[in-house]
């Protein structure tokens, strides 16, 4: 199954000529899920090879305007550019993100007079006082819920920390387990934690045509687990002639933060293959960074090296930062000191770092596999799989 990360807006605070708002899309067999929605993501959008009509889910990291504004125009795009089967009902758009995110859509729908052709959900996070400054706390007030829904609204759930993992738990379906984790900034902010399931090992064909035993049914019944018993009475147990399960892809994606908040973070993000981490200004700003909540390389760096991360992505530059392309000598904000500073904090870890820029796409293979298989009374036979 392929599996790429397009980032269509890698700039803080506002969409510039040479940055977008915050907004990457991960895609996975023509199914899209969008992360963070700033001012301007429809245009990146159509700029790029994504189609928006394939967006099922949404995932909001938190409430200022460069990861939100565009995620009501983007809901109208989508709904004007859907082309409805009338014998078939069009599947509910689920939104996730922080409480108070269900009243924005809602109001700004309505004021509108906004229409979709679809419907949606919002599911809204709990927040906790400990993501943010007492004055990032909104109030009952900017929260609470009056009135009716909007008319393509569902209702959605409201998800509570699981204080067992310190995570959210999103949702789970057979390809997937989606978590989120708290993060601190001037409001509350989320991480999001994509977890593919492991698949399951192949069977040692070339294994099996040793024991005797040609493709048929009974290759079936090893795939599922139970043992077959061969023509000299032995009794084969799957697991001696399957490959080990092949471990599933982690995407983790976080929302602007100046420090992760609990064990959930590492704990969700354990090995991950990619990180992507915002590093808005250089190491040499740290503390203007904090002040505003943000981060620099090196703590983006210190996250990547505490979660055993195999790919370090920075994004959220400040506008100051321009991309390679644009850059030019002499130039006092050098965007490739951002990737120096992070690689030095990683050296010698073996963490890869990347810088983002609006439109680059990574992809992300599947696992790589080197296994030996011992056979009671037969010689090992090592085996390679490899999918790409």
């Amino acid at each position: 199954m392929t599996m790429d990360l397009t980032f269509l807006g890698t700039g803080s605070a506002y969409p510039s000529p040479h940055r977008g708002a915050s907004a990457l899309v991960l895609r996975t067999e023509g199914e899209c899920w969008l992360f963070d929605c700033g001012e301007g993501t429809q245009t990146q959008l159509m700029k790029s090879q994504l189609r928006a009509s394939r967006i099922t889910k949404v995932f909001i990291s938190h409430l200022h305007g460069d990861h939100l504004f565009g995620l009501p125009g983007l809901l109208c795009t989508v709904s004007l550019q859907t082309n409805p089967n009338p014998t078939q009902a069009l599947p509910c758009l689920d939104i996730y993100g922080p409480t108070g995110l269900r009243k924005y859509l809602r109001v700004t729908l309505g004021l509108t007079g906004s229409q979709l052709i679809f419907p949606y959900a919002v599911h809204e996070l709990e927040t906790l006082p400990d993501q943010s400054p007492p004055e990032g706390q909104l109030s009952f007030e900017m929260t609470s819920e009056s009135g009716a829904l909007h008319p393509q609204e569902q209702l959605g759930r409201r998800v509570s920390l699981d204080v067992s993992t310190d995570c959210y738990m999103l949702f789970q379906d057979k390809r997937f387990v989606v978590k989120a984790f708290r993060l601190f900034h001037r409001v509350p902010s989320f991480g999001f934690c994509v977890q593919e399931h492991d698949r399951p090992g192949r069977l040692n064909t070339e294994l099996l045509k040793e024991l005797g035993l040609n493709p048929g049914p009974q290759y079936g019944r090893l795939k599922a687990g139970e043992p077959v018993t061969l023509e000299n009475g032995r009794v084969l147990l799957s697991g001696e002639v399957m490959e080990e399960a092949i471990p599933g892809r982690k995407i983790c994606i976080l929302g602007d933060c100046s420090a992760i908040v609990g064990d959930g973070p590492l704990k969700a993000c354990h090995r991950a293959d990619i990180l992507v981490h915002e590093a808005t200004l250089a190491d040499e700003q740290q503390e203007k960074a904090v002040e505003h909540g943000h981060s620099t390389p090196k703590m983006a760096a210190a996250v990547a090296l505490a979660c055993v991360a195999q790919k370090l992505v920075l994004y959220h530059f400040s506008q100051r930062y321009k991309p390679c392309a644009l850059q030019k000598e002499g130039d006092d904000d050098d965007i490739l000191l951002l990737k120096r500073q992070a690689e030095d904090a990683l050296q010698g870890s073996g963490v890869d770092v990347t810088l983002a820029e609006d439109f680059l796409t990574l992809a992300i293979p599947l696992k790589r596999l080197s296994l030996r298989y011992p056979i009671n009374g037969l010689h090992d036979i090592e085996t390679h799989s490899i999918i790409a």
